[in-house]
């Protein structure tokens, strides 16, 4: 089994419930998120001289995680093991005892989501809530989110539920890493690399 998240970009609002109970949850200190949401706006306004202004202003959110990636680049560029995934539901996971905390794996992922607890000299991510899913709840992004934009579970089923769109930029291409991830593209969602756009957030995620 291989499981994985569903983010819907179309009816996110960017409250980030879902960054924030993750960050409390996992009593991560200013600068580490395992979740973050992305601000992409662009677009402009033009004068057309006759009075009217037409405009292309656009703005989505796109909320990611750790997408447990079926060619993680983490695991590749970790230099002790430390960083796997495991075969029985494809979670990518750190192993803490043998993890030296180089950020190989943080370098290498193009979706950032090894995060350096720096106090510790150890790589941090998400690890999809597993306590949590061992009790047989949801990861808690998942269930802090108040418009239900996001969703857990294994990848075939939540393929067969919303489809198998994995890009819209910001993001990387979904070639690099295969993640687990479906997207519901926002109706002005761009392109991975159309650059029509850029992230108005930075210093939050």
């Amino acid at each position: 089994m291989q499981l994985g998240f569903y983010v819907d970009t179309e009816i996110c609002s960017g409250c980030k419930a879902c960054m924030v109970s993750c960050k409390d949850k996992n009593d991560l200190n200013v600068g580490r998120n395992f979740r973050r949401v992305y601000e992409y706006a662009g677009g402009s306004c033009t004068d057309n001289g006759n009075g009217v202004f037409s405009q292309s202003v656009f703005a989505y959110y796109t909320s990611i995680s750790c997408n447990h990636c079926d060619i993680p680049a983490c695991t590749k560029a970790c230099p002790t093991g430390a960083m796997h995934k495991r075969p029985e539901d494809g979670l990518v996971m750190v192993h803490d005892d043998i993890c030296i905390g180089c950020s190989s794996c943080a370098q290498a992922c193009p979706y950032d989501a090894p995060q350096l607890d720096e106090a510790r000299g150890k790589m941090t991510k998400c690890d999809g809530c597993i306590d949590r899913l061992n009790a047989g709840k949801q990861p808690m992004c998942v269930d802090s989110c108040i418009h239900r934009a996001l969703d857990f579970g294994p990848i075939d089923e939540l393929r067969a539920k919303y489809g198998d769109t994995a890009e819209i930029a910001p993001l990387p291409s979904a070639s690099i890493t295969k993640p687990n991830l479906i997207l519901r593209v926002h109706p002005d969602g761009q392109p991975v690399g159309s650059g029509a756009g850029s992230v108005v957030n930075p210093n939050e995620v």
